[in-house]
């Protein structure tokens, strides 16, 4: 049944909410929609204190590792980590809480799926703590029957060529245990979600699959439990008033979530 999953955006060791088109490896041009003097520990704290599992703890760029491991530590079990992680660090998040590492960019160097890393990671924490990362943006015109979504990697500036399709999701699901899908054209922006792909999702996707990006109201995650079958589970960030949003109450989630 779809479940509110909470979030800790990290970006220079503080938690903020970021407009996920805005940002660049200059920096130059970031929107930051929050930021507070709360600690990553804070939040994860609150969400253990809740029972709300499957939060996200995402680490935009350098100099978040140290913030992230506050978290995870706060919350052993509760949490997922995601940012720069690969084969190589990866044990090391598992080992600080986390009950998934979130990856993506590492298995599509140069734009292409790297088997051999994504096969090396996969045996190395195990399928049951890999969630593949499979963030996108779309590509097709609006005259066309069938919507198109490539994967977006490097922080979402750049597109790779390889598109959300059922062969691609039923390919990469042999080796993880969800997968986590922001629309990155939305994300950030609280102006809507993207049905199209949520739908998509619930109908393709053979494992757990979150999908992140343009949710406003708690309207909208009654409308992501209908129109996926209550199938996808949806995160809100922007909107939420933990986050400096006036559109949903983090209450309300936790109420959504036990009900």
């Amino acid at each position: 049944m779809t479940k509110f999953r909470p979030c800790i955006d990290l970006h220079e060791g503080r938690v903020k909410q970021i407009v996920g088109s805005s940002l660049s490896d200059s920096g130059a041009g970031l929107k930051t929609n929050f930021e507070t003097d709360r600690s990553p520990a804070w939040f994860a704290e609150l969400y253990k204190k809740d029972g709300i599992k499957g939060g996200h703890v995402i680490m935009l760029g350098k100099g978040n590792v140290e913030a992230a491991k506050a978290a995870l530590a706060a919350y052993p079990g509760g949490l997922q980590v995601g940012g720069g992680i690969n084969a190589d660090n990866a044990q090391e998040y598992l080992d600080a809480g986390a009950s998934h590492v979130i990856v993506t960019s590492w298995i599509f160097p140069d734009g292409k799926l790297d088997r051999e890393r994504l096969e090396r990671l996969s045996k190395t924490v195990g399928k049951e703590h890999l969630v593949l990362d499979l963030s996108c943006k779309r590509v097709s015109e609006p005259d066309e029957a069938q919507p198109r979504w490539k994967i977006a990697i490097n922080r979402w500036q750049t597109l790779i060529d390889i598109e959300i399709t059922v062969e691609t999701l039923t390919d990469l699901s042999s080796y993880c245990d969800e997968f986590l899908i922001h629309a990155a054209d939305v994300e950030g922006k609280q102006q809507g979600m993207d049905d199209e792909l949520i739908m998509f999702l619930a109908e393709n996707s053979p494992i757990p699959c979150t999908y992140a990006g343009g949710a406003k109201s708690l309207a909208d995650l009654k409308h992501c439990k209908q129109i996926s079958n209550g199938l996808i589970d949806l995160t809100i960030g922007s909107a939420l008033d933990l986050f400096g949003g006036k559109g949903v109450k983090y209450d309300d989630c936790v109420k959504f979530n036990k009900a």
